[in-house]
């Protein structure tokens, strides 16, 4: 498997950057886009790597609905668009109250995109899961938010979701933010593919301090044995600084290409 850089919160080379993550997955020949960040920076990039989004592209995959995410969309056009139903509630910060999802409505995108919304795990090629909605089963993730929904509700956001790719018997998790607890969404990895051997784990963890929940986490890829930990985007430099001190990764940056 290929994973291309299009987006991420720190720029690479000649890349651009902003506050997001798009990421191109090439697998089972196919080219599957993850997520979109919130502007045309992913085909600008792309462009630069020589990828042509618009022609190579047909099936777009949303971590969740939050803008950094999803506001890209407004670039793109008919491609097969696979999300969480949920991911189209409108939702803000507690602090101010500021609107913090899609900038444009589900039947805006609906007339734009081939919408398949799933709550289950789906299989998108012979190898690559949509993991859906993720069970937030331990004690130590997910257990505050700091969004609301439209209805003044607290918004656990329900939405976030990840990937779960299986290369030589090994697993790999792509995430979006881990709203949903970056040990929770690999448990339910494993549980989805069949697979136990996690071989990495890449994009946002959604952790800002080095505090208790971070410790635990870094614990848990330990027992896991996870080759590679590669924390970006939505992990603030205190996690960050706790995660390279114990697994020595490289930060992910715009332009970058790994192979699994």
């Amino acid at each position: 498997m290929k994973l291309t850089v299009l987006t991420e919160n720190v720029a690479g080379g000649s890349f651009l950057a902003e506050h997001g993550i798009s990421y191109l997955l090439e697998i089972d020949g196919e080219k599957i886009l993850w997520d979109t960040g919130h502007s045309d920076v992913f085909l600008k990039n792309a462009e630069k790597l020589g990828i042509n989004i618009h022609s190579e592209i047909k099936k777009v995959v949303l971590s969740h609905g939050h803008w950094d995410h999803v506001d890209g969309l407004q670039h793109l056009e008919n491609k097969i668009l696979i999300t969480h139903p949920s991911s189209f509630i409108n939702r803000f910060r507690k602090t101010d109250h500021s609107p913090v999802g899609f900038t444009f409505t589900r039947e805006k995108i609906t007339e734009k995109f081939e919408l398949i919304e799933t709550t289950s795990p789906l299989k998108i090629t012979e190898n690559l899961w949509f993991l859906g909605e993720i069970p937030r089963e331990n004690d130590f993730e997910s257990q505050t938010t700091s969004f609301k929904d439209e209805f003044g509700n607290d918004d656990f956001i329900p939405d976030d979701s990840a990937l779960a790719a299986v290369i030589n018997n090994k697993l790999l998790v792509i995430t979006g933010c881990s709203h949903s607890g970056i040990c929770n969404i690999v448990e339910y990895a494993k549980k989805v593919t069949g697979i136990s051997s996690v071989d990495t784990v890449i994009g946002g963890f959604h952790l800002k301090h080095n505090n208790l929940q971070t410790q635990k986490t870094i614990e848990y890829f330990k027992k896991n044995a996870v080759k590679n930990v590669c924390p970006s985007h939505c992990t603030d430099l205190p996690a960050l600084a706790a995660f390279f001190e114990n697994f020595k990764f490289q930060q992910v940056k715009t332009g970058m290409i790994f192979i699994f």
